[in-house]
């Protein structure tokens, strides 16, 4: 094999195993769960610290669907960890629709064992351990205080994340958890119980158990900043020993909408093109083809929701009525309102809607067989709104970037 073969096989070699380490480093698909790849979110890293060192304190940490609630608490225990020079056991579980409070804590107990030791008798004496499911002790229908006194034979300190509790149907069960934090807390257990959740369960499950509600710390998620975003890139171009412009870097940021799902996807895929011509520098051309290669390979599901919400057979505005939504201001928890919408449809079609105009459009997105796309609350003059799933909001800015119904300086303009 010539000298010029073998190089160009080492070359393709070298940039395999980049493409592969970039991989790793951004995960568009699944949550981030080392802290060395965490970033932002300090002020809820704050919060929870102090939860888990004040006695009777628990937290639920809630935000919209995708402004990575999961990422946060799969690093807690190493964060907490590298705060305190504490270990603390960790139990992190989902939640589904078909949950029940019994269910609830069978997956918990699964993790949790208890270490018995049993002492031998005879001329050697000798000490037996043996790990004990918390399982096997668990009642038919448990009830608060019965998780209670398992917990403290547990003994210690522990902090078990129950995520996805908006899953939760049965209200039964969210009433008997919210008896078990009380609980808990009254008894002033080391014991952390940590809920995840959107909005409006913490809503259901305030409002519906008050007495809860002094032993719970309410966490707010909100969209992550643009600098907390491009700290994304910077923490995760480190590792790879890559850089990028700054040019390029803002625009990741800024049409990632708060969302670090669209970062690390934007990310994965302007790092690969410049590994493709063999650069260790992204720049805007590599975000250009991230952009292209984002709308063409994002989620089946949210491309049909995109398409259910603007197909017509004859023409109309709703494709540009849908990216004046993705673009309006919004509230911490992604709600806006029809004055939002009207400035960014203004820019996009060229001239001036008055409310009437569109208002037919935001009802459609909130209906069949248009939607739901969005999610409407409030009352009549005072409607608010949001998507229902927030990581369409970008790809219909991606999608308008691509298909020219927006330019990036009239983008800019309206961020």
């Amino acid at each position: 094999m010539g000298k010029d073969k073998i190089d160009e096989v080492e070359l393709q070699k070298n940039r395999m195993q980049k493409m592969l380490a970039i991989g790793q480093v951004f995960r568009p698909s699944a949550p981030v769960n080392t802290y060395t790849l965490f970033a932002g979110r300090r002020k809820q890293l704050q919060n929870i610290i102090s939860v888990l060192s004040q006695a009777g304190q628990h937290a639920i940490i809630y935000g919209e669907r995708g402004v990575g609630k999961t990422s946060l608490t799969n690093i807690l225990s190493e964060i907490f960890r590298d705060e305190t020079n504490q270990s603390w056991p960790y139990v992190r579980i989902n939640c589904d629709g078909q949950d029940t409070f019994k269910s609830i804590w069978q997956k918990i107990f699964r993790e949790l064992q208890i270490i018995t030791q049993k002492t031998g008798v005879g001329f050697v004496p000798s000490t037996q351990q043996k790990l004990i499911s918390l399982n096997d002790f668990l009642s038919d229908s448990p009830q608060p205080d019965e998780i209670r006194y398992w917990l403290q034979q547990f003994g210690g300190l522990s902090i078990i994340v129950i995520d996805e509790i908006d899953r939760i149907i049965d209200k039964q069960t969210a009433t008997l958890l919210a008896d078990t934090i009380k609980t808990l807390s009254d008894h002033a257990l080391e014991t952390k119980i940590i809920l995840v959740g959107v909005a409006d369960s913490v809503d259901d499950l305030i409002s519906e158990h008050k007495s809860v509600e002094r032993a719970l710390v309410q966490i707010l998620m909100p969209r992550m900043s643009v600098s907390e975003l491009t700290e994304i890139i910077d923490k995760g171009l480190s590792v790879l020993e890559m850089t990028i412009e700054e040019q390029a870097k803002q625009q990741i940021a800024t049409l990632s909408q708060g969302l670090p799902h669209y970062t690390h996807l934007l990310g994965l895929y302007s790092a690969q093109s410049a590994c493709q011509k063999d650069s260790l520098k992204i720049d805007l051309d590599d975000v250009q083809v991230a952009i292209r290669q984002a709308v063409e390979t994002i989620q089946q599901s949210i491309l049909s929701d995109y398409h259910k919400a603007v197909s017509s057979s004859r023409k109309t505005i709703y494709a540009q009525a849908l990216l004046a939504c993705a673009l309006a201001n919004k509230n911490d928890l992604g709600y806006f309102s029809a004055t939002d919408v009207r400035a960014p449809l203004a820019k996009i079609t060229g001239k001036p809607y008055d409310i009437n105009a569109f208002s037919q459009h935001l009802n459609a997105f909130c209906d069949t067989p248009r939607g739901p796309t969005l999610q409407k609350s409030g009352f009549v003059r005072r409607f608010k709104f949001r998507f229902i799933n927030p990581l369409l909001q970008p790809y219909v800015i991606l999608h308008g970037l691509a298909k020219g119904l927006i330019d990036e300086k009239t983008l800019a303009e309206v961020q």
